[in-house]
């Protein structure tokens, strides 16, 4: 099967799985845990988890599943698979707990090392993000769809920045790693997902994420800001990597809408 024969499926366990997450969102009633990564975890992350992962075997039975909420499977295992999907199924549990609502489902398709399709559901607005590679990337809400495209600068028309940061990240930690001859305008917004998808379609031209992330974090919005006209890379400005080290933790990263402009030049190097 090809990407394109099951990405309506996919959107549709993503959407179930967002319908639990927001149920529990709504109600207000949740347990919470601390992981030994120390990062939070709640009964929303498992309840979508047990729905993504019970689908996805049911659609695809011969692909395996990486999710963030079952991730401890040795590399000596992960290098035979040749395709696999890679999971996040809350992104944004902080902003879930203080209840912003910026969070999102997670659903990649990575072949050969490389995302080949992405699904970001965000239930709170139940806007879809989405992009199979060599397609296209897509944003359909209740106003319908449309193809999106991130907003292609050049230098020399780029008298400032439009940066996607977070709520729960000090802004000067994004700052200093620019060069201050060029303005930088803040877009807050919760959730790793959503911020790429910002910059997907055009509304911020970056995001810097500072701090522990998962493959699983990435592997969507990559391939939907790549189809997009943009690019995800370390702050080396080297593409990020998938199941190539015992490690699921990605370096810091930055998402860029335009692949014009001199990033070398305009990131400071530490």
């Amino acid at each position: 099967m090809k990407p394109e024969d099951y990405v309506e499926q996919v959107i549709a366990i993503a959407v179930e799985a967002g319908l639990a997450i927001k149920d529990i969102y709504l109600k207000g009633s949740f347990d919470k845990e601390i992981k030994a990564d120390n990062t939070p975890v709640t009964s929303a992350d498992l309840a979508a988890h047990e729905i993504i992962t019970s689908a996805l075997n049911r659609l695809t039975p011969g692909i395996p599943v990486l999710s963030e909420e079952d991730a401890d499977i040795p590399l000596s295992e992960r290098a035979e698979w040749q395709r696999y999907w890679l999971v996040d199924p809350l992104d944004g549990t902080g902003e879930f707990i203080a209840g912003s609502g910026d969070f999102s489902v997670i659903i990649a398709l990575v072949e050969h090392n490389r995302p080949i399709m992405g699904i970001v559901y965000v239930p709170m607005t139940e806007v879809i993000y989405y992009a199979i590679a060599g397609l296209g990337a897509y944003k359909r809400s209740s106003k319908g769809e449309l193809r999106i495209s991130s907003r292609q600068l050049t230098n020399a028309d780029t008298p400032s920045l439009r940066l996607a940061v977070s709520r729960r990240q000090d802004p000067h930690s994004v700052l200093k790693l620019f060069n201050q001859s060029r303005h930088c305008e803040l877009i807050v917004l919760g959730g790793a997902a959503l911020k790429s998808c910002l910059v997907a379609e055009g509304r911020a031209d970056c995001y810097v994420r500072i701090g522990p992330t998962g493959e699983w974090d990435t592997g969507a919005a990559q391939i939907i800001i790549e189809e997009a006209g943009g690019q995800v890379m370390d702050l080396e400005l080297q593409p990020l990597s998938y199941n190539e080290r015992e490690t699921l933790e990605n370096p810091n990263f930055i998402v860029v809408g335009s692949t014009h402009l001199p990033w070398d030049e305009l990131l400071i190097s530490e």
